[in-house]
């Protein structure tokens, strides 16, 4: 159970960019050719999420360190996959030390647990079966926890293996929310997944330790990093850094990167509420998962 009193502690939720921002936009877009423009890619994006699978995708998001914004793009990723596309989508959180997946989704009730479905889920099983399991959420999507808010919750690779197989053939696309780098599940989840994703803050010491570690991934077989995006979360309104620089400097490794600029909602930290989104956030973010499924689908 989430608890209750904590999350009211929250303030009212903010929109991710002040009304003067929204305005200004809106006032451009009318007075220019913008819109149309805006709507075409956003067709077209929407196009490249929705195209079918043959067999479940499985996506896993991760990062070096904490704070990084990996289970803010986890939550971001799903959200727009349970939007766009018509069959099953599942989050899971393997991330068990407290991970933040279930406030950052609006879970209020926890049950099962990633290690808990590891004992229970049999081939047999219909996706009603085991959708009564999981936590239900907006647009056809589900989530399954890694803890119940318990410290020192524990999930081995050999559980998460064994539900990561199974659910497989149930959902179109599985969001894994990972532990930080370089723990084991982690590790078995992003050579196991069809894509990677690599949060990293635009902050000098996280694209510093974020291209380390691509530079490490170099020496990987090819499909690796070739599957791997990074999203560049920009943490405050002025990065100090060349955010666009910093971002093609990572580029030069091989792998994909994406900017997700800086937005109030998403700093707020609470339940994700993609109506109070920035308008540039949400574009950032569908931008993202499109790629990041376009990827997965050339990896079987």
């Amino acid at each position: 159970m989430v608890d209750s009193a904590l999350t009211g502690t929250a303030r009212r939720p903010r929109r991710g960019e002040p009304a003067a921002a929204r305005i200004s936009r809106a006032i451009r877009r009318i007075v220019s050719s913008s819109a149309a423009r805006e709507v075409a890619e956003i067709t077209r994006t929407a196009e490249r999420i929705q195209q079918p699978v043959t067999t479940g995708r499985q996506i896993a998001v991760t990062s070096i360190r904490g704070g990084a914004g990996k289970t803010t793009v986890a939550a971001l990723l799903g959200t727009a996959y349970a939007h766009h596309r018509q069959d099953p989508v599942l989050l899971v959180e393997a991330d068990p030390a407290l991970g933040s997946l279930p406030l950052r989704l609006g879970a209020e009730t926890l049950r099962w647990t990633t290690a808990d479905l590891a004992d229970i889920v049999e081939p047999q099983m219909s996706l009603l079966d085991v959708t009564g399991y999981l936590v239900q959420l907006p647009d056809n999507a589900w989530l399954l926890p890694g803890s119940q808010g318990r410290i020192g919750a524990m999930l081995d690779t050999a559980a998460y293996e064994r539900v990561m197989v199974a659910l497989r053939r149930y959902f179109g696309v599985t969001v894994v929310d990972c532990e930080t780098l370089p723990a084991e599940v982690a590790r078995v989840a992003l050579s196991a997944a069809q894509a990677r994703v690599l949060a990293a803050p635009a902050t000098l010491d996280g694209i510093t330790s974020t291209y380390a570690v691509l530079q490490w991934m170099q020496g990987l077989p090819r499909h690796m990093i070739a599957g791997t995006v990074v999203a560049l979360t920009s943490t405050t309104s002025r990065p100090g850094i060349d955010v666009e620089a910093a971002a093609e400097k990572l580029r030069s490794t091989g792998a994909t990167v994406h900017v997700l600029p800086y937005d109030r909602h998403l700093a707020a930290g609470g339940a994700l509420r993609t109506e109070l989104l920035a308008r540039p956030t949400r574009l950032a973010a569908t931008r993202l998962a499109a790629e990041v499924f376009q990827l997965s689908q050339k990896r079987r």
